[in-house]
């Protein structure tokens, strides 16, 4: 097993706010932005954080574990100007975040915030959509901090929200009512199309980075699959025991994952429909210091993939964070975290940022991958071709292999 993460540091709410029915604690979701500027963070309470990366050093607060060697310090780029952190109160407990940017502007008449400080803000637009309990969806400006659409229409919680890749701000939104909405938000929040096929709560809903594919997870033992082009759907994955609680693709969208409530986590080739690999959230050995010989349950909370798509970071019930190897079937390092719920890297990498139920959120180094040459082509050339195409190509089957990640089975 490879060195242990080490913790880098901790946010942690200001102060302690009284619990009422429209607000809890936990930190359901954190994101990055796209570009690696901005990190959000659902601090609980109905509010979310909008903080400039990398983080100023007097924020972050080492967990007590943590030696002073151990922990490394975050801080501003020399000469960069850093933007303002933004406080947002959305009134309401923030299940789903997820930054959508383009570099054209909003075809908007009227403006809810100031016109001219809307006006004077960067010519590329950033915006951080935010899934509401009362089954609204928020979505902001990330450089005013002003609230630019309030979109309504689903008849229960939204429970994640999943931007295209691609600029369109096509905006994915998954609920408890068992739909999944679409709304393009270059044309004023248009809702486009609603997707019925589900027949419990949607957990969650990721977008593939090719922008073709959608897949949704319920309250289900199974998991859909949807074109983002005719909104159709393509097939239904069946292979855990319990519900789909958490999704994501591959960066060149050539694999996804799922996580259930089942201890698994589940490697599909999305285009076949084929299960490529199991990862088993047994107990670890006794041998490990913070291990417990108490059993711990080992339901999944979150999975997602590294930037360069070589690893994937899990968090489980068993209070434990797990970095796996797409290529060992042993997690290649453990960390504890008590009580985690969400995780997400870095998109430049080395940093994985994970939040709990205590409204806290911990950042963590990962690993700093040197991708070989093969690695990068195969990337390159499953950004564009399906594992059909692959498989068609006149080249040697071992080639074949290893384009469409059969060397894992």
């Amino acid at each position: 097993m490879e060195d242990v993460p080490v913790l880098l540091g901790e946010l942690r709410p200001g102060r302690e706010q009284s619990y009422d029915w429209k607000s809890s604690c936990e930190t359901w979701s954190v994101a990055f932005s796209p570009d690696g500027c901005w990190f959000a963070w659902s601090q609980g309470h109905g509010i979310v954080k909008l903080l400039p990366w990398p983080l100023e050093e007097e924020r972050l607060r080492p967990q007590a574990f943590a030696s002073k060697n151990q922990c490394i310090k975050i801080t501003d780029i020399k000469g960069r100007r850093s933007p303002e952190e933004k406080t947002l109160d959305c009134g309401q407990i923030v299940w789903g975040l997820s930054f959508g940017s383009s570099s054209s502007p909003l075809r908007r008449k009227l403006w809810p915030c100031n016109r001219h400080q809307a006006a004077g803000s960067n010519s590329s637009l950033m915006l951080l959509a935010t899934g509401l309990n009362d089954g609204h969806v928020k979505v902001w400006d990330v450089h005013t901090g002003c609230l630019l659409f309030n979109l309504a229409g689903h008849q229960d919680v939204v429970r994640d929200v999943s931007f295209s890749t691609n600029q369109s701000l096509i905006l994915v939104t998954a609920s408890r009512d068992k739909t999944l909405r679409i709304w393009d938000l270059k044309k004023d929040g248009k809702l486009l199309h609603v997707l019925s096929g589900h027949t419990n709560w949607v957990y969650c809903c990721a977008i593939s980075p090719d922008c073709s594919m959608l897949c949704s997870a319920a309250g289900e033992n199974s998991v859909l699959l949807w074109s983002m082009r005719s909104y159709t759907l393509i097939r239904k994955l069946e292979g855990h025991q319990n519900s789909v609680v958490s999704c994501d693709f591959s960066p060149d969208s050539a694999l996804l994952v799922t996580a259930s409530y089942d201890t698994t986590v589940i490697m599909w080739d999305p285009y076949t429909g084929e299960r490529l690999r199991e990862f088993l959230h047994v107990s670890l050995p006794p041998d490990l210091e913070y291990s417990t010989t108490e059993p711990q349950l080992s339901s999944l909370r979150s999975v997602c993939f590294s930037p360069e798509g070589l690893y994937l970071a899990s968090l489980a019930d068993d209070r434990f964070l797990r970095l796996w190897s797409l290529e060992l079937q042993d997690p290649v390092s453990v960390a504890p975290v008590t009580n985690g719920l969400c995780c997400t890297f870095l998109p430049h990498g080395g940093v994985l940022a994970t939040g709990n139920r205590d409204g806290h959120v911990q950042f963590w180094t990962s690993p700093k991958v040197l991708s070989s040459l093969r690695h990068l082509c195969r990337k390159a050339l499953r950004c564009f071709l399906t594992t059909y195409q692959v498989l068609a190509l006149p080249i040697p089957g071992k080639m074949k292999d290893f384009l469409t990640y059969r060397t894992y089975l």
